[in-house]
């Protein structure tokens, strides 16, 4: 956020620059780009009856508009079909240990990137571009993260026709660079700063730096509200619709949602969820940063949680845990779900399906982190077989196999076999335990939210009033009214569709 600017500027219901809009509006139209509405993406069946043959016929990694209508949790495993209920996995007892229903809904059906990440994205560019924020003939949009998010934001600005900037550490894994390299328009457009997954002030930093040039728009996932407006009304009723069709007419419960912190707009929809099904709610940090159990600092591998903060757009006052997964458990477990020898114990030894086994590769570092934290969460409220616990895989396997050779390096002197790999199931697993897990109250909910207030006020400009505001439930409640003010704009901003005469349009 820039100094000064006391809330994100995305938070407007009418146009604020008319001629920009209007010169967005054309240049669209004329390339034949349509937004979509959040409402369509939170329920994409009408996409699909509108748009079934020829969103068939587009690659979903292709630099195609059509693809801003892939942006749901509703694709099939091919990513070019429709599916009723989210792709998703429910992990076995023989996998995790517990007797509750782990469901894990896949991320990387997603388009262009293979991760959830490309709807916050859209989320927080989309009023920008209906409200005349932003001209994608003149701004750069700059996306700061710690991976995911910002290949969501470059696939976003590419098909949309703008140019976008990634800012992430150079810690990242490989592929990560390898795919950005393959989509900005010009190499610049990577910015590298120092350090990996915790060094989010960094971002910060070299942001204030680019802010400098006023064709620069920083969209800053970690204070941009569009990112919990998206998942909130799309990540939220997919996981409600997978949650159902597991359930069925059994009297299954869902007792939690577990999500990574990182920008804290995932956690948007275990408010959702809550609401709906009276799930609590779970955040997950790495315990080598534990910053919301211990106020801790630290550096660690689990890739996509960038921390070292409080997020602006975490709903701390709402959150009913908090979790800490060491970085060693996903680490060696990507080596156990992704190699021959790892998935040869899983099914030799463990008596685990090979088809269930082979779906594992849905889980990245993150994803795997989630799943560990609600195995602990599981075991500390002693869940049994009519609980099931909610999560999200927010990619899969394909950013992280150069991560799986440092791990063997780092924790098993570079080889790894099958007797690795029961070693690592039974010690991240099996032997999964409830420490480093707290049970928030109003005082440790306060301790938490209290924290934020060096990054955002100190450090980021935020008013104290507004920074406080954050605090009432009915400002987060409030915040979904912008839903419709948006697709209504959405539908205003995109036109008549094409070959529709006066009579139709009406």
């Amino acid at each position: 956020m820039e100094a000064g600017q006391s809330m994100p500027i995305e938070l407007d219901r009418d146009i604020v620059d008319r001629r920009t809009y209007e010169q967005t509006a054309a240049r669209f139209q004329q390339a034949g780009i349509r937004l979509p509405k959040i409402a369509e993406l939170a329920d994409p069946r009408a996409i699909y009856e509108r748009l079934g043959d020829s969103l068939g016929a587009v690659d979903p990694d292709a630099p195609d508009a059509l693809n801003l209508y892939r942006v749901h949790w509703h694709n099939g495993s091919s990513r070019r079909d429709f599916t009723e209920v989210p792709e998703h996995l429910v992990l076995p007892p023989e996998l995790t240990g517990v007797e509750a229903r782990i469901i894990v809904a896949l991320g990387n059906r997603f388009p262009m990137i293979r991760t959830h990440k490309v709807l916050a994205a859209y989320g927080c560019l989309m009023p920008r571009l209906i409200t005349g924020r932003f001209d994608p003939a003149r701004h750069r949009a700059v996306w700061p993260s710690t991976g995911n998010y910002c290949r969501g934001g470059v696939a976003i600005s590419r098909i949309l026709g703008c140019r976008g900037v990634a800012v992430l550490p150079e810690g990242m894994s490989r592929e990560r660079f390898e795919w950005l390299e393959r989509w900005v328009s010009d190499p610049a457009d990577i910015k590298r700063t120092p350090g990996s997954e915790s060094n989010v002030k960094e971002i910060y930093d070299a942001c204030h730096l680019l802010a400098r040039d006023p064709d620069n728009v920083i969209l800053n996932q970690f204070n941009e509200f569009g990112n919990y407006i998206a998942h909130r009304a799309v990540t939220g009723p997919a996981l409600e619709r997978v949650f159902e069709h597991v359930r069925g007419d059994t009297s299954l419960r869902a007792r939690v949602f577990v999500s990574a912190s990182g920008s804290a707009g995932t956690l948007a929809a275990g408010d959702y969820l809550k609401q709906r099904l009276g799930s609590a709610i779970c955040a997950v940090e790495a315990l080598e940063c534990p910053t919301l159990l211990y106020n801790g600092y630290g550096e660690h591998n689990i890739q996509g949680i960038g921390d070292k903060h409080v997020p602006f757009i975490h709903n701390v006052m709402n959150t009913d845990f908090v979790a800490a997964v060491s970085e060693a458990g996903p680490d060696c477990l990507n080596l156990v779900f992704n190699t021959d020898a790892g998935r040869g114990y899983l099914t030799g030894r463990r008596g685990i399906g090979s088809n269930s086994v082979v779906r594992l590769s849905g889980l990245g570092l993150s994803s795997i982190a989630n799943v560990l934290a609600a195995i602990k969460l599981s075991k500390y409220l002693d869940l049994g077989p009519e609980d099931a616990v909610l999560t999200v895989a927010t990619d899969g396997a394909e950013m992280y196999a150069t991560e799986r050779d440092k791990a063997a390096a780092k924790y098993l002197g570079g080889r790894f076999d099958e007797l690795a790999a029961a070693e690592a199931f039974g010690r991240y697993i099996l032997g999964a335990a409830t420490d480093h897990l707290l049970e928030l109250d109003r005082r440790t909910r306060d301790r938490i939210f209290n924290l934020g207030y060096y990054t955002w006020v100190e450090q980021q400009g935020v008013s104290v009033e507004d920074f406080g505001a954050r605090r009432d439930p009915a400002f987060w409640d409030d915040l979904m009214e912008y839903v419709p003010a948006w697709d209504a704009m959405v539908d205003a901003f995109n036109g008549p569709p094409p070959g529709a005469d006066s009579a139709g349009a009406a």
